[in-house]
């Protein structure tokens, strides 16, 4: 089965809004992230299993409101004892580590919409949508929050530059990119 974008009909590239007589490179660059996989991990919570002796390609399980991650893989804490796991390669084998009686494993892959912004002023487009005080966030932290009613989660993958991606639902993957890129017209926005 072919997996079609939820932004498929929606997304375009190009310069968009304020972006005339401004350097490409000071203007945000957004983009959909495509063909991942994800999977969602609870452990359950009668289990007596120390998440600490797992690892998903050679990465520990991140703490609390922390991301862990490698060139191709990131763990993501989404609450307690709950993560999704990002990566473009195929995970089944390692999931298969886990205990059926301890841990949840469910692929997700289908399900998220993942949009990405960078460049100086994306906390300026993040806090037109959400309460969160994302200042506070940098490199390595993530949030679960709304954006203009769409709930969301926050993975900041950079400081330099600055990066974060984007998570929803795939049903509401339009109006998300609908509010992201309507937040980015004053300041200008590459599509890529």
């Amino acid at each position: 089965m072919n997996n079609i974008s939820s932004l498929n009909n929606v997304y375009k590239k190009g310069l968009f809004g304020d972006y005339q007589n401004k350097n490409e490179n000071d203007l945000i660059k957004i983009k959909e992230i495509k063909n991942i996989n994800l999977f969602q991990v609870v452990k359950y919570k009668i289990s007596k299993e120390d998440i600490s002796n797992y690892k998903i390609d050679e990465i520990n399980f991140s703490k609390s409101l922390k991301t862990e991650s490698n060139s191709v893989t990131r763990i993501i804490w989404i609450g307690p004892d709950n993560w999704f796991i990002f990566s473009s390669k195929n995970l089944s084998e390692e999931l298969k580590k886990f205990s059926e009686k301890d841990f949840a494993i469910t692929n997700l892959s289908h399900s998220r919409s993942i949009i990405e912004i960078e460049g100086k002023m994306i906390y300026e487009v993040l806090k037109k949508g959400t309460p969160l005080d994302v200042e506070k966030l940098k490199k390595g932290d993530c949030a679960n929050t709304v954006y203009n009613g769409v709930a969301i989660t926050l993975d900041f993958i950079s400081d330099n530059p600055n990066i974060v991606r984007i998570f929803g639902l795939r049903s509401f993957g339009e109006s998300l990119y609908h509010s992201i890129t309507d937040a980015c017209l004053e300041f200008g926005y590459k599509s890529i």
